[in-house]
């Protein structure tokens, strides 16, 4: 059995992949089809939307990210949607779950919310990445409508979520249309692919499993879940972007020392003073700037390339690109060292080669690199510098950083869901299912039919885990089987044992009750009367928290023994037709007390048996009376045992309806009014009004035991 579960799930789990590739595949087809033709659409979604009514949201969510990988191929703006096919996937498993596509009105609900999540953030996507609206379509409609005071960003936004609605709604169609074609037995196969068990359905999963989530273990999964994937994700960002801060600055830096060494190679050292005081008027000094100028432009991140001569007094510029623009410095004009230059100036005034400097001063946070231009003597006549400003590299850091969030929210998101989807079909679930079945298993323990029927709901839970959660179930299917079939050996003693003790307080009873002459089944009919009032006590209400199912069995068992004290008083007393004498009749009541002796020695024996213990109340304190005039102790009210309150009753109405040697029987009803009248005085009335509310019971015993003599 085991190996066709497994054969069954990975039959399924592979439908499954398959359905998830197909919806990758329609996703990127369609996309491709869209883009290539210039669709002012996607078409992106039909395969997410398919697989999250097929195999519910993990699959959609993979399904989603992975389209947006496949489409960056053509599409390199479509990676940084993944967030947004993350929410769609989540939103269609959502709503198809809740039975969404039964409802016109919910179906149009469904496709409005998807337009907005895509049309709205999607918007704000294109514009930081392009600068402007994705589609020509979108750009021109707004343009037309922004002059009436909207806004054009806010009439593109609204002419993208249009174009959206569209969208979705053709893509939920395809995906609608396509999952009806599926058959019924395929859609079933691949959706219950996820469960590590029996499927449950939502309501179920809901209600019975997940009663108490954020507690539970599904909420502590979750919580933890999301901590570790955000730190996860914080991290991997943060270490990313540091690395690739110092991997940019580095390759600037390698850049301005290139720059300032191909520089210098194409500056002839002879003409550096020709440039430096004739500049423009110079017949090669516009090629050289020429020259300059596309190593500067083909150098990434350099910004300033110049040639400066050093003096004692301060830097005389040879050439700067910027010069002509008024923002840099003409030939031979000098400018003062600055002060990050300071500490270099005496290797400079000397020729020398020196490190890359980094400094903040007139144009800001800059690292410069000197390359010296030496003639054929090797004397430095003049430097090359190249500058990478650092302004630039906090832009460049915030666009890396809001890119990678758009990436690694889509996949954070994933990750979660999967940790989240992992932990509730291998965790959460199955455990939650164990802990309701074992639970039941415990409560049902007083009957075996339920019992049994808990037994077969806990193994009828099929776990299938493949890990310590199965091998948890398969022990507790064992311990559960096992203790069941425990209980019912118990039981089948149990029973044996209470059916050879009814035996012998049966055969007590019948020794006493064959030296009456008069008592023809008393003891069966107080025994079945005895029930009956209790039955109607607790109908009632009355002494519930006394009467439960245990009482009235340990009751109606132990009252045929009510009499049995009467073995110790002589047949001329128990038998004699006429009226008792006082003295007689003294010698009659002490049967109660002779009763209880001779119980509580069979308690002892029996080391305190309930049953037993009822047994010796109504023995000893059936003829006490509600008022207090009654015997052995003259007890009154509830002081009285109620399981004696509720013999005396059985007991006087047996007496009264049934014939005497001293006595006919009285008719019925004649035998209920006077139970009647006691009722208050000798009576408790609790137990008389039970007894009246139950007479056709009452009738019927004593029909049926009246017929049988």
């Amino acid at each position: 059995m085991q190996t066709v579960h497994v054969h069954r799930k990975n039959v399924n789990a592979f439908r499954r992949r398959i359905a998830v590739l197909i919806g990758i595949a329609a996703n990127f087809l369609l996309s491709f089809i869209a883009y290539k033709s210039g669709l002012p659409m996607y078409i992106d979604s039909a395969g997410t939307i398919l697989v999250a009514m097929l195999a519910g949201v993990m699959p959609a969510m993979v399904t989603g990210v992975a389209t947006n990988i496949l489409c960056s191929l053509f599409n390199p703006n479509a990676i940084y949607h993944t967030f947004i096919s993350v929410l769609i996937a989540l939103m269609s498993a959502w709503f198809y779950y809740r039975g969404g596509f039964r409802k016109i009105s919910r179906i149009v609900l469904y496709i409005l919310s998807l337009a907005l999540v895509s049309g709205v953030p999607g918007l704000c996507l294109q514009w930081y990445l392009t600068g402007g609206p994705q589609y020509k379509e979108v750009s021109e409609a707004a343009k037309l409508i922004s002059g009436s005071g909207i806004g054009y960003f806010l009439s593109a936004m609204l002419i993208n979520t249009g174009y959206n609605v569209i969208d979705k709604g053709l893509t939920a169609g395809l995906a609608y249309a396509a999952y009806r074609l599926i058959p019924e037995k395929l859609k079933k196969a691949i959706k219950d692919s996820s469960w590590r068990q029996k499927p449950i359905t939502f309501e179920e999963a809901k209600n019975d499993v997940e009663r108490r989530a954020f507690h539970s273990l599904k909420g502590k999964m979750t919580q933890r879940l999301i901590l570790a994937a955000g730190i996860l994700t914080i991290s991997m960002m943060w270490i990313s972007l540091q690395l690739n801060f110092n991997n940019t600055r580095v390759e600037y830096t390698e850049n301005a020392v290139s720059a300032a060494k191909f520089a210098a190679n194409i500056i002839d050292p002879g003409k550096v003073d020709d440039y430096m005081i004739r500049g423009e008027l110079d017949p090669g000094y516009s090629d050289v700037e020429k020259m300059l100028t596309n190593i500067r432009d083909n150098s990434r991140g350099v910004v300033y390339l110049y040639v400066v001569k050093i003096a004692k007094d301060g830097c005389y510029f040879v050439f700067d690109l910027d010069a002509g623009e008024d923002l840099g410095y003409e030939p031979g004009e000098k400018v003062d060292f600055e002060e990050a230059f300071l500490p270099y100036v005496d290797r400079l005034l000397a020729g020398e080669d020196i490190e890359t400097i980094e400094s903040d001063d007139t144009w800001g946070k800059v690292i410069t690199s000197y390359c010296p231009i030496r003639n054929a003597a090797g004397r430095t006549i003049a430097y090359a510098g190249a500058d990478v400003s650092m302004r630039y590299l906090p832009d460049y850091v915030r666009d890396y950083l809001i890119k990678s969030l758009l990436i690694f929210s889509g996949f954070f998101t994933m990750v979660l869901g999967y940790g989240m989807w992992m932990s509730r079909y291998s965790l959460v679930y199955p455990i939650g299912s164990m802990t309701k079945r074992t639970k039941d298993f415990a409560v049902n323990s007083d009957d075996q039919k339920s019992l049994d029927n808990s037994v077969r709901a806990i193994r009828d839970l099929d776990i299938r885990t493949d890990d310590e959660v199965e091998e948890l179930y398969m022990a507790i299917c064992k311990m559960s089987t096992d203790m069941a079939e425990q209980v019912r050996s118990v039981r089948h003693y149990a029973a044996a044992t209470a059916k050879m003790q009814n035996g012998l307080i049966i055969t007590m009873a019948d020794m006493v009750e064959n030296r009456d002459s008069d008592t023809g089944a008393h003891i069966q009919k107080t025994a079945a009367y005895v029930r009956i009032i209790l039955e109607g006590l607790r109908s009632k209400g009355y002494y519930v928290q006394k009467i439960t199912p245990n009482y009235i069995s340990d009751v109606e068992m132990s009252a045929p023994l009510h009499d049995v004290g009467k073995i110790n008083i002589s047949d001329a007393v128990l038998n004699k037709p006429g009226k008792l004498t006082e003295e007689e009749y003294e010698i009659m009541k002490t049967h109660t007390t002779a009763g209880k002796k001779i119980i509580e020695k069979a308690i002892n024996t029996l080391q305190g048996e309930n049953y037993l213990k009822e047994a010796r109340n109504m023995a000893a304190y059936h003829h006490e009376r509600w008022d207090g005039k009654g015997y052995p102790e003259k007890l009154h009210g509830e002081v009285i045992p109620l399981s004696a309150r509720v013999m005396a009753v059985a007991d006087v109405f047996d007496a009264l309806a049934s014939p005497r040697v001293y006595k006919p029987a009285f008719p019925f009803e004649k035998a209920v009014s006077i139970i009647q009248e006691g009722s208050g005085t000798q009576f408790d009335p609790k137990v008389v009004e039970a007894f009246l509310d139950n007479l056709d019971k009452v009738r019927a015993v004593l029909k049926k035991y009246t017929q049988e003599q």
